[in-house]
């Protein structure tokens, strides 16, 4: 399995469970790495035969920042789904930071893992 990763990808969105947080954005930071064969665009050296990650980040980019999530697990489990539909992927590891969500962290937030491996 090839693994193709976008990181540090920062974000301004609503995401809180808190009436303060309802009516601020905040950045979120993501970590993707997606399972993608890169063979064919190894050979070609095209990038129609790989998975284009400036275009992963520009759609969660959109998403994201127009979403109103209350968890972070909620919003993980979300950008699973979107990149898994939409980008045709067999694996993603999804990392969402709310960095300084509590007091004393520096980092704060959920790693999940969805398809097949």
């Amino acid at each position: 399995m090839d693994i193709i990763y976008l990181h540090d990808l920062k974000i301004e969105c609503i995401i809180g469970v808190w009436e303060w947080e309802r009516r601020i954005k905040q950045t979120i930071i993501l970590d993707l790495d997606m399972a993608a064969d890169i063979r064919r665009a190894a050979v070609s050296d095209k990038i129609g035969d790989t998975l284009n990650y400036k275009a992963v980040s520009k759609r969660l980019s959109d998403f994201v920042g127009n979403s109103q999530f209350q968890l972070v697990e909620t919003l993980a489990e979300k950008i699973a789904e979107l990149l898994l539909a939409e980008f045709k992927i067999q694996w993603v590891r999804v990392r969402v930071n709310k960095k300084g969500a509590v007091r004393g962290a520096g980092n704060v937030g959920v790693i999940i893992e969805r398809g097949k491996a």
